[in-house]
């Protein structure tokens, strides 16, 4: 039933479980590989993202007038192009405020900051999604993998009790066994966890600098709408 201590190996002991124990093996091995693809796939997002941002700061503030980056930002918009994004939601709102007879620029700007709020709004939950399941992972993996060492700990005393003479060899496997789904459990946890902190924080990283440049575009615009404002008043 159970494997000798000479024959040991962690392939035979994971075969040579329980049914129970085998299942919180799959269960844990299935949220390992979940975590992981999620791993990869939001150190992409992560990293396009923050390529992005890098690039369009330094477009914005490279002299030249805004409605050309605007046209441009609209063109080549992608879905992680977060900055590119933000700046579009202002601008937008500006432009089509500015347009609207009766409006001042008090208004204008009003309207360019509940842009900004939306647009970078919109990026926090984009930052966040997936990190809840990498929590999840991360904090019950290893209550799962201690069921499951619970549970065969506990058919290793039931089986024990059967036998006349208790000896290592008769105890040693199914405790090993045991023990096998725990260290799957933090296997899948320890990963998760690390990446969750680490994604957290450089999406909250990328955030702050979302607001940064918010404001740079709001300090831009308000420049800007002055400016013609006083060239109206010039011409007339």
């Amino acid at each position: 039933m159970q494997a000798t201590m000479e024959h040991m190996t962690i392939w035979g002991l994971i075969t040579d479980a329980s049914l129970l124990v085998k299942g919180v093996m799959l269960i844990l091995l299935l949220a390992s590989m979940a975590s992981w693809f999620l791993i990869v796939r939001r150190s992409a997002i992560l990293r396009r993202s923050e390529r992005d941002i890098d690039a369009f700061t330094q477009r914005i503030r490279a002299p030249g007038e805004l409605g050309a980056l605007y046209r441009q930002s609209r063109d080549n918009s992608h879905v992680d192009a977060g900055a590119e994004q933000v700046f579009s939601a202002a601008y937008s709102e500006y432009a089509q405020l500015k347009q609207q007879p009766g409006v001042e620029a008090e208004g204008v700007m009003q309207g360019v900051e509940r842009a900004l709020y939306v647009a970078i709004s919109e990026q926090e939950i984009r930052l966040e999604k997936g990190l809840q399941l990498l929590a999840t992972v991360g904090s019950v993996s290893p209550y799962i993998g201690l069921f499951g060492t619970v549970w065969g700990i506990m058919n290793s005393f039931i089986g024990l009790s059967q036998v006349q003479q208790a000896t290592l060899s008769t105890v040693a496997p199914g405790i090993a066994e045991a023990l096998i789904a725990t260290a799957i459990g933090l296997f899948a946890a320890i990963p998760a966890v690390i990446a969750y902190n680490r994604f957290a924080a450089r999406g909250q990283t990328l955030l702050t600098r979302y607001y940064s440049l918010g404001n740079e575009v709001q300090m831009r615009l308000y420049r800007s709408l002055h400016a013609g404002a006083r060239n109206m008043a010039a011409a007339a």
